[in-house]
């Protein structure tokens, strides 16, 4: 037999064994789908605080499901014009839809649209993972195939309408228009139609309730699918277009808690996923202090109201309470109320640091051999930059105060010193140093960074200070402490992460010279004071779009900014917005423990802070104890 006879021979063989093969797993019941339609009992899932008190619940939102017969034709329309153009022609899989797409992505030469019929998403959505992997992929089409050989066209559209996911623990088209419009599913108009199929694409990305915006967007592009598969007339494609996307929003629960919510739903939907969030009876126990959330909330709120009525209400802002000691976030707000903003200004908003990040600057300096008492001046320069421009730095004040201290230099955030410090120790060190404060990696390289150039989070600037507070420790944040199931089995437990920055003797050092403005702070204050030491830096960025405070006690560190939305510029200081705050809110929180730790091969001595030289006049303005 020649070798050519016996390939062909070998390839015929092997296509009767391949075709088999598919033929058998094409027709093997994989799968009973009758279970599909069976009711199964779901368990909420419920966070707590710390002291295990509960904060929200996750609840389905999901009433009696609609039959097919029951539900608009143009809703039926709306997603087969969004998702599937074939769905009632083809077996499960879309021949069609696969050409169109891929002739689409190759255009767009990105992945623009995908091929996945409706029968397809179904049993993704009921039976698998959301992995992007070729095994996941053929599980999909055959279970596809096997879908549409033991269910009618139909009983799949119903079954996909009643059980696709809308955001928020809403399931089903039922339960998303009572949520979206407080009407029934028969009263739906073309505009909501196709506002409903938008959501199947993302719930995160095109929900009403989390983006508007895009899911506007999303909502015009299936009119116009629907105008051009002759679902609707011209007329009823340019009349829907044309109308607003209203929705009946009622999201309930705490306005400012609710950023809470929405933080451990997302951990949760990503670690377990959404049906183990709304079904499991999981208990997630968080390290946010009940207590103090709603004083801080408190204090928050009442600035936040005040300003707002004088600047509108694109003013907003972030904050973050740290048990210094373990990294525990004890408070979070990401905004003065979630129902109108969904953006979590406490891990979402990048803003500049402002001068906030001086702090960082100047135990750099210590570690380097600086003293508190090495006398700068404070003067008009020029540096010359790369480009050949010209830089002059300028203090906040518009003047110059003449030779200071660095210590008196921190305390009233002298600019033209902070850049001389900058020019001895280096860019590129300052740089590496930050990094080890938990700050962004893509910090710039250049001398206006301690001017406060680099955007950070609240979080991060919170951690980043926490250092000081926790003797030179850096402390990861947790939100988290652990997750058990409806039984009480742990199944998750958070891992604290932490490491030393800053030696014992420096740290000690910069927490001195740190207490120096919240001393004076305390002789101002005509309201009382916290109780305990405390340290602080107010932050205030270029044009004054943003103004910062962090500050801590011995047991909790705390950040927050005040800025507009759109960042335009405040016209005020921290001392007016966001240190009152602070303050209000430390005020009311009790403190066991009442000092920093100090190293003990320190002393205080007394010195003139203007001169540097050491003074036993007491009864002078300008005398401070530093450690040495």
């Amino acid at each position: 037999m020649s070798l050519r006879r016996t390939l062909v021979i070998s390839l015929f063989i092997g296509g009767t064994i391949a075709c088999g093969a598919i033929f058998h797993l094409l027709n093997k019941e994989w799968v009973d789908f009758s279970l599909l339609e069976c009711y199964s009992i779901a368990q909420p899932s419920v966070i707590l605080d710390c002291e295990g008190r509960e904060i929200a619940r996750f609840a389905l939102d999901k009433r009696t499901p609609v039959t097919y017969d029951k539900m608009p034709p143009i809703l039926i329309k709306a997603f087969v014009a969004a998702e599937d153009h074939d769905f009632f022609k083809h077996s499960g899989v879309s021949i069609r839809g696969i050409i169109r797409s891929t002739l689409v992505n190759f255009y767009h030469r990105r992945v623009v649209q995908g091929a996945s019929t409706i029968s397809q998403q179904l049993v993704k959505l009921m039976f698998l993972t959301y992995d992007r992997t070729f095994y996941r992929k053929l599980q999909e089409v055959f279970l596809a195939f096997q879908l549409e050989r033991q269910l009618s066209k139909e009983q799949i559209m119903e079954l996909y309408l009643n059980n696709i996911y809308f955001g928020r623990g809403i399931y089903g088209v039922e339960a998303a228009c009572q949520r979206l419009w407080n009407k029934p599913l028969s009263e739906l108009t073309i505009e909501q139609a196709a506002s409903l199929a938008a959501v199947a694409k993302s719930a995160f990305l095109y929900s009403p309730l989390n983006a508007p915006k895009n899911a506007l967007k999303r909502r015009n592009v299936i009119l116009y699918s629907m105008s051009k598969l002759g679902f609707i007339t011209q007329e009823e494609y340019k009349k829907a277009t044309k109308t607003k996307l209203e929705i009946n929003d009622h999201i309930s629960g705490n306005p400012i808690q609710l950023y809470i919510q929405d933080l451990v739903r997302q951990w949760a939907e990503n670690k377990w996923g959404r049906e183990a969030l709304y079904r499991n009876g999981l208990r997630i126990k968080t390290t946010i202090d009940l207590d103090m959330q709603v004083k801080a909330e408190r204090a928050f709120a009442q600035v936040v109201y005040g300003l707002r009525s004088q600047m509108g209400n694109t003013l907003n802002g972030g904050m973050i309470t740290l048990e210094a000691s373990t990294g525990k976030i004890k408070v979070m707000i990401g905004g003065i109320d979630f129902r109108k903003s969904q953006f979590n200004r406490a891990v979402q908003a990048r803003r500049q640091i402002g001068s906030s990040l001086k702090p960082i600057l100047y135990s750099l300096a210590l570690k380097a051999g600086f003293h508190a008492s090495d006398v700068f001046v404070d003067e008009p320069f020029e540096l010359e930059m790369s480009a050949g421009q010209v830089w002059r730095p300028k203090n906040w004040y518009d003047d110059f105060k003449g030779p200071m201290t660095l210590v008196r230099a921190l305390t009233i955030s002298t600019n033209t010193i902070a850049v001389q410090l900058l020019l001895k120790i280096g860019t590129q060190n300052l740089i590496r140093w930050c990094r080890l404060f938990g700050l962004p990696k893509d910090l710039p390289d250049y001398p206006s960074i301690v001017l406060g150039t680099p955007e950070v989070t609240v979080e991060q600037n919170a951690a980043a200070f926490n250092v000081f507070a926790n003797n030179g420790v850096y402390v990861k944040p947790t939100l988290i402490e652990w997750v058990k199931d409806s039984t009480g089995t742990k199944l998750w437990e958070s891992d604290y992460e932490q490491y030393r920055v800053v030696d014992s003797v420096v740290n000690s050092k910069i927490v001195n010279m740190l207490s120096h403005r919240m001393n004076m702070s305390q002789k101002l204050s005509k309201n009382g004071w916290i109780e305990g030491e405390s340290i602080g830096k107010t932050g205030t960025t270029n044009g004054k779009g943003t103004t910062w405070f962090v500050g801590a006690t011995p047991e909790l560190t705390t950040a927050l900014y005040l800025g507009h939305d759109n960042n335009k510029p405040l016209g005020l200081y921290a001392n007016s917005t966001t240190f009152p705050i602070w303050v209000d809110f430390h005020k009311s929180v009790p403190s066991k423990k009442k000092h920093f730790y100090i190293d003990p091969s320190l002393k205080e001595v007394s010195i003139d802070w203007l001169t540097g030289e050491k003074s036993d006049d007491l009864d002078n303005e300008n005398v401070i104890k530093i450690l040495r």
